[in-house]
This record gives C-alpha cells, sequence and structure tokens, in this order.
C-alpha cells in the first residue's frame, strides 16, 4: 500500500511540472523509455536498483546512464531524484499512475468490459460510444471474458460498475424471492 501512495505522490509532482510547461506527453513517454530500459537491460536496472551494491557506486551508473541518453532535465532530475530517496525501484508504478493522469488530463477513461461470451467487434464498438456519450469522454475498453457470468456484460468505469449479467440479475432475483417480494 505503501508503494502505491509513494508512486501516487511522485506522478502527481511530475503531471503538475509536465502541466505548467506543456510537456506532460513527453515526460508520459520518457517514463515509458526508462521503463524499457529496464526491462530490456535486467543487470541494469539490478546495478541501479540492488541495495547490496554501494550506493556511490549504483548514483555513479545512473547519471553516467543518463548522460548518454537525450530525457530531458526534469526526467533526469527526477530519476536522480528517485534514486536518492530510495524510491527507484517504484519507477514502474509511478510511470503506470502518471500515464493514467496523462489520459484524464486528455479526457480519456480507462474501462472494463467483461462478457460471457466473446463479442463482435461492432457490438464492442457500440458499447463504447455508449459510454462515451454517458460520461463525455474518450474511452479505451479493457475487454474480458468470463464464463461464469452465464450471458450479459459488466462494466466498470473508476467505481461505477454497470453489471448487466445474467448471473447478477438471478441473484437478484432469488434475494427478492427469499423476501417475499413479487418479481
Amino acid at each position: 500500500m505503501k508503494n502505491l501512495s509513494v508512486s501516487r505522490r511522485y506522478a502527481k509532482a511530475l503531471m503538475l511540472i509536465g502541466k505548467e510547461d506543456g510537456n506532460a506527453d513527453l515526460y508520459s513517454k520518457e517514463l515509458d523509455q526508462v521503463v524499457q530500459l529496464f526491462d530490456s537491460n535486467k543487470e541494469l536496472e539490478k546495478a541501479v536498483v540492488n541495495p547490496l551494491f554501494d550506493k556511490n557506486e549504483r548514483r555513479n551508473v545512473l547519471i553516467k546512464v543518463l548522460e548518454k541518453t537525450d530525457l530531458s532535465k526534469v526526467m533526469k532530475s527526477l530519476l536522480v531524484l528517485l534514486f536518492d530517496k530510495g524510491r527507484i525501484g517504484f519507477l514502474r508504478e509511478i510511470c503506470d499512475f502518471y500515464k493514467k493522469l496523462a489520459d484524464e488530463l486528455k479526457g480519456v477513461v480507462h474501462a472494463k468490459l467483461v462478457s460471457a461470451a466473446e463479442l463482435s467487434s461492432d457490438a464492442v464498438e457500440k458499447i463504447r460510444q455508449g459510454l462515451a456519450k454517458r460520461t463525455g469522454k474518450d474511452i479505451i475498453l479493457d475487454i474480458e471474458q468470463d464464463t461464469d457470468l452465464i450471458g450479459g456484460i459488466v462494466t466498470e468505469i473508476g467505481d461505477l460498475v454497470l453489471d448487466g449479467s445474467v448471473k447478477t440479475q438471478l441473484f437478484n432475483m432469488r434475494e427478492s424471492l427469499k423476501r417475499g417480494e413479487i418479481v
């Protein structure tokens, strides 16, 4: 849980800087580049993150690598700050949260669509358009399948859950019958 709050704090701070200087998109791309660099070179990541190595040597490695990149001054400063504060290991979480903030800034919302069966691309597009109309924002759908739903779909947009699954409808009917309500 601490990782999440720390990651949010740094991502929000970077977003504030990005809004101020107009480079919010650039910082998103640069965070991706650094994460990809660590993903493609695990030895480099270990050399920078692993506390078993000498801290000064790890910092020097990071600075030498940053000198060879074309990252912005703000991004280089952020990475050195993360290292100095012992937070460089949270880089992926910071990147993920920053992307969400950048999407919000552009008016884009991620939604999860869970269906019992595979949906056609036309059906997915109609659902996406309906959600976009309802929220007034662009929607990016993450689609999953769950055969336990029996039928229908469940959509999650942030904290809002729109449950149109047969499973839930049957559960609600059963609960109504138990309470003696007429369905």
